[in-house]
């Protein structure tokens, strides 16, 4: 909204909404987010330049396929915004991002070491059922080979999605899974049958595919440097929020 003209309500009638829909704190933890980015990458000498700006600019375009100048202004005004909110928007971004790599490239492989054992995944299938009487007749029948887990999973289970799924969770953390659920499926064979274990959930019957080890990714890498980041984040947020003067 680079100028009111553009919208047909005006700020007023914006923040009103915002405030009946209970979107302000939102908005406001955001707009301090991006205060106390700012201030920090300053104190540290950080600062994004034109041409990164641009590099940026250029791939989102590439990415949107705008491929004429036209179709760029085309699309940011169906956004409602000017080039000059556009590039700003990518500056904060690009700021937040060398702001993180900054403050926490070197902590993350410390963390990933102190922490290893919760970055472990297993590719997990499982079946909930809400009675225990029902779970263990169930795990009889898989187990006699009656009846296979994945059409166990895919008539009996309590979720549509994974009966859709035939069971399947897909890969999960350990950190992820509830501790008596993590401390059985770490224990376990691949394709090994679990006997039903009991959670607020209902009656788990779980099979492991196959197990995951730890490892040091790019992606696992930024994951946790935007974990980091994050708490980092809302500290600062918080404090400031309890000691305004």
């Amino acid at each position: 909204m680079h100028e009111s003209s553009t919208v047909p309500v005006n700020l007023d009638e914006i923040f009103s909404h915002l405030k009946r829909n209970l979107q302000i704190k939102e908005i406001v933890y955001k707009i301090l987010s991006q205060n106390v980015i700012n201030q920090t990458a300053q104190e540290g000498g950080i600062i994004v330049t034109a041409q990164e700006v641009q590099a940026e600019a250029d791939r989102q375009r590439h990415e949107m396929r705008l491929e004429k100048a036209s179709d760029t202004l085309a699309w940011l005004a169906d956004q409602m915004i000017s080039p000059d909110d556009w590039e700003v928007g990518i500056c904060d971004r690009l700021l937040t991002e060398k702001l993180a790599e900054s403050l926490f490239a070197k902590e993350v492989e410390k963390f990933f070491a102190q922490n290893r054992i919760q970055f472990d995944q297993v590719l997990l299938y499982q079946i909930i059922v809400p009675t225990e009487s029902v779970a263990q007749e169930l795990f009889y029948e898989i187990e006699e080979g009656e009846i296979s887990f994945y059409q166990a999973a895919h008539i009996y289970d309590s979720d549509e999605k994974r009966r859709q799924q035939c069971g399947c969770e897909g890969t999960v953390y350990r950190w992820q899974l509830k501790p008596e659920i993590a401390a059985a499926v770490f224990n376990a064979l691949p394709k090994e049958v679990i006997s039903p274990i009991q959670t607020t959930l209902g009656y788990h019957i779980l099979m492991v595919e196959a197990f995951i080890p730890a490892e040091l990714t790019p992606q696992r890498y930024q994951e946790i440097r935007d974990r980091l980041f994050q708490e980092w984040l809302t500290s600062e947020i918080n404090y400031r929020l309890h000691n305004q003067t």
